[in-house]
């Protein structure tokens, strides 16, 4: 009885109901760019009636009616502020600061972009697990994904609510789960289906285990190899040059019948004493003997630094 009181006054003026703001085209989601239109009233009251839109408390317009028929207010989304939050006042003469509806927010619904299929491995065996991920990377959410083995579905369909990649499952039984792969996405925004690009998993070549044993032998050998030829000019020839220095330095009891030539005197045997590698001279000694006819007798004559290289 009190509340009736309240909401009619001495002339038989009546409060205006809390206003209802809602979109014509019935829905909230909108594409960029798109006009869009508000219905704003009041079931109950009297009027006149002045009806204003907000949007984030800022007034948008003001329209006023003679009844209680509702105003529409036009929009045109074309940015992201444009999505919310709305808000509809609703005055008349006797209501003090008016009524509000409920807040309305649009969501932005954007076209998918061509998803992407691919896999961590591109090589597969039989027995094996593996797995295929599907992801566009533009488009409002949430976003359905399908997954195809040719033309046959492999897959319930994954609806992601987040703009994160949708994964499934396979196990390689057989040459056929060799086919050909695809993925499906698809939102809220109509007519927006759209594929991804093909994939194909290759057979893994099983490995021969004797080959690395035949790759290591072959490295071993061909290191020898290469040592050996290394090891030819600084160790094998200059120990065969050492040898055969050793050799001829080492000799002695040379003999020679050649007569010398200021004198009737000639060489029996020399001596040649052996010295040290990095030298380039030699000593030895020259036992000579006088003419059997006189008195026999041996004059030994040395001579030292006789070079011996060319």
């Amino acid at each position: 009885m009190f509340q009736q009181i309240q909401k009619t006054t001495a002339r038989g003026k009546e409060m205006l109901s809390n206003p209802k703001l809602v979109p014509v085209q019935g829905t909230l989601n909108v594409v960029m760019n798109q006009n869009v239109t508000l219905s704003c009233h009041s079931d109950s009251g009297s009027p006149p009636v002045r009806y204003t839109l907000f949007k984030r408390n800022q007034k948008v317009s003001t329209l006023n009616r003679p009844d209680l028929t509702p105003v529409l207010f036009n929009l045109t989304i074309t940015s992201a502020s444009d999505m919310g939050d709305y808000k509809c006042k609703a005055e008349n003469n006797i209501s003090s600061g008016g009524k509000y509806s409920k807040s309305l927010n649009f969501t932005l619904l954007e076209p998918i972009s061509k998803p992407v299929l691919s896999s961590p491995t591109s090589q597969a065996k039989k027995g094996q697990n593996v797995t295929l991920s599907c992801l566009s990377e533009n488009g409002s959410l949430p976003i359905t994904y399908i997954f195809f083995k040719g033309r046959q579905t492999i897959s319930h369909p994954v609806k992601m609510q987040k703009s994160e990649a949708a994964v499934i499952s396979l196990f390689i039984n057989s040459s056929s789960d060799f086919g050909t792969y695809k993925c499906r996405a698809e939102n809220s925004f109509h007519n927006n289906t759209k594929y991804s690009n093909s994939f194909n998993f290759t057979l893994a070549e099983e490995r021969n285990h004797s080959q690395p044993l035949i790759i290591s032998l072959g490295l071993i050998l061909l290191l020898l190899v290469i040592g050996f030829a290394l090891a030819i000019p600084f160790f094998i020839i200059p120990s065969y040059k050492a040898k055969k220095i050793k050799s001829t330095r080492s000799s002695t009891g040379l003999t020679s019948t050649m007569k010398a030539e200021e004198s009737e005197n000639y060489v029996i045997y020399t001596e040649i004493e052996p010295i040290k590698p990095e030298e380039e001279y030699v000593n030895f000694s020259v036992i000579r003997r006088e003419d059997e006819k006189a008195e026999e007798r041996a004059c030994a004559t040395v001579y030292s630094k006789v070079h011996t290289r060319d």
